[in-house]
């Protein structure tokens, strides 16, 4: 293994890797080649969701190298996602049977909700928002660890106060918040929200989402921080590359960034973020 990443403890005891691979939008075999790569580099944490379309691909992956003897089950720590056209309670069970068996593993570490929006598609084919409280649908979500077929679980896309109400009318507390979160939209107040609660933060979309409207108002703003003077400057004092460096800053604000790549380089590249650290004054930068 090239690096390994560091591991945190959720609030139900259970360890996660600091660092994941990122699938959405990685489809077939370049899917399944992305997560060997990951796995071969060194990465213990892999995020899918039954948005992505790639669990099968996922699983796949995961199962070939165990075959191979790279990795035994539990050294990987497995997400997906309960998408928001399954938010009935009815629906939750079948909905994560439909996801494991598409993995084809015997059990998910980490089980998300997607959004807390729940929807449905009528019969023209056409999307509809529906109105399912999203605690009702935690509250059948929490039905599943008694099967032993999920290990923890998490919401994502939830903002602070939605955040609040599963906390409060739950049995269980969600171990994760996984959220858009980069240097340009930085999350600080739903981080030490999260942070007050025992919840850690997930950050998707860590190196910035392309074409993203977010984030100051200034000169700056319509280039990509990679290309920012001040992340290249640190980037070349650490001898890393700036994407090393914007991950890195999300490690060091409290995140578990799970950037996506099909590139071989940048997966190898992207784990290998654990033999240095931002002093404070280079986060606040």
């Amino acid at each position: 293994m090239d690096a390994k990443a560091t591991l945190v403890t959720l609030n139900n005891g259970k360890k996660m890797p600091v660092l994941g691979l990122g699938t959405y939008n990685l489809r077939g075999q370049n899917c399944v080649d992305a997560v060997k790569t990951a796995i071969d580099a060194g990465y213990r944490h892999i995020d899918t969701a039954s948005l992505y379309q790639n669990e099968a691909e996922v699983g796949q992956a995961i199962r070939e190298k165990i075959a191979d003897g790279t990795i035994k089950r539990e050294d990987i720590f497995l997400t997906t996602k309960l998408w928001n056209t399954s938010h009935e309670p009815a629906q939750v069970r079948e909905a994560f049977d439909a996801s494991l068996s598409k993995l084809n593993v015997d059990y998910v570490d980490l089980y998300l909700m997607h959004s807390p929006i729940g929807a449905t598609v009528d019969s023209n084919g056409t999307t509809v928002l529906t109105d399912v409280d999203y605690v009702t649908t935690w509250k059948a979500m929490e039905q599943l660890l008694d099967t032993g077929l999920v290990r923890s679980l998490g919401v994502s896309n939830f903002n602070s106060e939605q955040l609040r109400r599963v906390l409060e009318n739950g049995s269980v507390a969600p171990v994760t918040n996984q959220v858009e979160c980069h240097v340009r939209l930085n999350q600080k107040k739903l981080i030490k929200f999260c942070k007050d609660r025992n919840v850690i933060v997930t950050a998707y979309s860590p190196l910035y989402r392309p074409g993203s409207t977010l984030g100051p108002e200034d000169g700056q703003s319509s280039k990509h921080p990679m290309e920012d003077a001040r992340v290249i400057e640190i980037a070349e004092r650490y001898k890393k590359t700036p994407a090393q460096v914007l991950l890195r800053y999300l490690v060091d604000i409290g995140t578990v960034p799970i950037p996506k790549s099909g590139n071989p380089d940048r997966i190898r590249q992207n784990l290998n973020i654990f033999d240095f650290a931002l002093t404070p004054a280079e986060v606040v930068t």
